[in-house]
């Protein structure tokens, strides 16, 4: 790092999220490259060599980078509709219009999911993207164009649906890939596009839909499929009590037991939602470590119920935050997730003590990147990381009369983000992206909003 142009950011509060929970109230941090090179309290040192800009955060919480592990960015351009549903209700709603998305509407979509989280403090995201209908263009392709363009680093878990309606799936018939196309297409998108190096901006995971979206035999070749690539998997699971009773019901057993004789339990796994698990269920995760996407918001817009986080925790289970779908959450915003995550774990069976302020920020950052598998590249903020990290604004009138700056940043109003860094990289000034127009985001994400509307309509 000897060489490498310095950014230095100064007089400001910092919560590392490393092991030890280490915090400063008045400290620096060094980004030398897209590096970490030094945080501590106080100055930072004298003599630094190379450095182009010093900022002075007073007023400011520094932390890392939040860290989204589930999301649908094509639901962006449906948002607002069948906002009185449970889940099963919701998809047979929304599954004819989502099946005729196409390259332009997912990209535009993808810009739209992507801008919103980056603006709130995002700087790992994901996209769990599974409708591939037929002619409809080059999908996975669109997604990763508008993760770069943005400038966060990214995940795309390549999911895959191959049991329609006429199979008892929900899905239109046209909506979905055979065993074999899925199977081919994810490969393929693996060996274009993955990048297992330490500061990859781009990797890609295995991501059949869901049990009562994908046949057995596409859940134990995915398996079998990522662990020959080298790369994770992902999928839904126990999200309701009906996916509960579809699982005994099909398959005569609970979603755990049948995801573990499919090969989908391991610390190489992550499941978004985890809703409806007992106790045998969690010390299964636990035991393998298989990790946990929770989405606060989406569970209670659909009503799907509480999800045992604090038990997840204590047994071990790693657990990261997750947007979800913008269809089931409108903001599509993460840092909003902090504040709901500790709030709706608080109406569970711990009550008060369910999850703390800290906890919050944990999942959000160090335990997203530990459920994707990036724990040792960012997700805290420690020499040698990548400089993944956010500067919040808590000195005005929403926040500036709570003393404790971690708090005020869970349980306050959602912060301004003052500044985000990506490896290295500024890619927000004053809340506006400094990567790509918002405006004529917003432009297209409604034009192709009422693109798809219409298509929809016309059956």
């Amino acid at each position: 790092m000897a060489a490498a142009q310095r950014i230095v950011i100064e007089n400001c509060s910092i919560a590392t999220v490393d092991a030890d929970d280490t915090e400063y109230a008045a400290g620096y941090l060094v980004i030398a490259g897209n590096r970490i090179e030094a945080v501590g309290a106080g100055k930072a040192p004298e003599g630094l060599e190379n450095v182009v800009r010093r900022i002075d955060a007073t007023g400011h919480l520094v932390t890392p980078g939040l860290v989204n592990t589930h999301h649908h960015f094509y639901q962006w351009i449906t948002r607002g509709l069948a906002t009185d549903h449970n889940l099963f209700n919701w998809l047979v709603a929304l599954y004819p219009t989502w099946a005729r998305v196409d390259e332009p509407m997912v990209y535009a979509a993808a810009r739209g999911s992507l801008a919103m989280m980056a603006r709130g403090g995002v700087t790992t995201a994901m996209d769990h993207h599974y409708v591939y209908p037929r002619g409809s263009g080059d999908l996975s392709g669109a997604i990763i164009r508008a993760a770069r363009e943005t400038g966060v680093r990214f995940t795309l878990a390549r999911g895959s649906m191959d049991r329609s309606e006429k199979d008892g799936g929900l899905p239109p018939d046209f909506a979905v890939e055979t065993l074999e196309g899925a199977l081919a297409a994810t490969e393929a998108t693996v060996k274009e596009h993955h990048d297992s190096s330490f500061d990859a901006m781009v990797q890609v995971a295995v991501a059949p839909c869901s049990p009562f979206s994908v046949s057995t035999e596409l859940l134990r070749q995915g398996a079998e499929l990522a662990r020959g690539l080298g790369v994770r998997l992902h999928t839904h699971g126990s999200e309701t009590v009906e996916e509960e009773k579809f699982c005994h019901e099909l398959f005569g057993m609970g979603p755990t037991d049948y995801f573990e004789s499919t090969g989908w339990l391991g610390e190489d796994v992550w499941m978004a939602h985890c809703v409806h698990m007992n106790d045998s269920d969690i010390a299964a995760f636990a035991r393998t470590r298989t990790g946990v996407a929770h989405c606060p918001s989406s569970n209670a817009r659909l009503a799907a119920g509480i999800a045992r986080v604090p038990d997840m925790l204590a047994a071990g289970v790693p657990v990261g935050l997750g947007v979800d779908g913008t269809a089931s959450n409108e903001s599509g915003e993460l840092h909003t997730e902090l504040r709901n995550a500790l709030l709706i774990n608080r109406l569970g069976a711990h009550k008060e003590a369910a999850l703390n302020a800290r906890q919050a920020l944990r999942l959000g950052t160090h335990g997203g990147a530990t459920v994707l598998g990036r724990a040792a590249e960012t997700g805290s903020l420690e020499p040698g990381k990548l400089a993944d990290l956010v500067l919040w604004k808590l000195d005005t009138l929403a926040h500036a009369s709570i003393a404790d700056p971690v708090t005020a940043l869970v349980f306050g109003a959602a912060a301004p983000v003052t500044a985000s860094f990506v490896n290295g990289r500024q890619i927000v000034e004053d809340g506006r992206l400094l990567t790509v127009d918002e405006d004529a985001i917003a432009r297209s994400t409604r034009d192709e909003a009422r693109r798809l509307a219409r298509i929809a309509a016309r059956g």
